[in-house]
């Protein structure tokens, strides 16, 4: 039992975020960030995907309508992260972001990735990345990753616009 491996196949399908007001996380996620209603559960949660999955992120009020952001210092999600598939595809988000003027909290290199970061309506983290292709991933002499957090040249990712 000691060396059961999860097979490499896995992957997380979706998150669900308790959210105070169904609309503005819509507005967010939807409007801003380009996902995909697939499915309404009332006046009290919505289902949302990228390309047709049923969904990616589930937003809901049944536990949590009007209320307030969750303590910084909490235990709980510290970000979702969204992977989009080319650094181009990051860079539109940017630029939608940007056009709508909505503040970062960060953007970093990490070698293996680029990534953007912000906070949702209700200050959920967000993470928005794209990985560079493994080849390409920042390896330590004995194999291991070598990730680490620089600075993200943003402008040169306007670039790819």
């Amino acid at each position: 039992m000691n060396n059961y491996k999860i097979p490499a196949q896995t992957r997380i399908g979706h998150v669900h975020l308790k959210v105070a007001d169904l609309e503005r996380s819509l507005s967010f996620y939807r409007d801003l960030l380009g996902f995909e209603v697939t499915m309404m559960y009332g006046d009290q949660a919505a289902f949302i995907s990228a390309g047709g999955y049923h969904h990616h992120i589930g937003l809901n009020t049944w536990h949590s309508k009007d209320a307030p952001p969750a303590s910084t210092y909490g235990v709980g999600l510290f970000h979702t992260a969204i992977v989009y598939p080319t650094r181009k595809d990051l860079a539109v988000a940017y630029g939608r972001l940007q056009q709508a003027n909505y503040p970062l909290t960060g953007a970093a290199n990490h070698g293996v990735s680029e990534a953007l970061y912000l906070d949702d309506p209700d200050v959920n983290g967000v993470e928005l990345y794209w990985d560079r292709p493994k080849v390409d991933w920042p390896k330590q002499s004995d194999g291991s990753l070598n990730m680490y957090t620089r600075a993200l040249d943003l402008d040169s990712l306007l670039k790819e616009i």
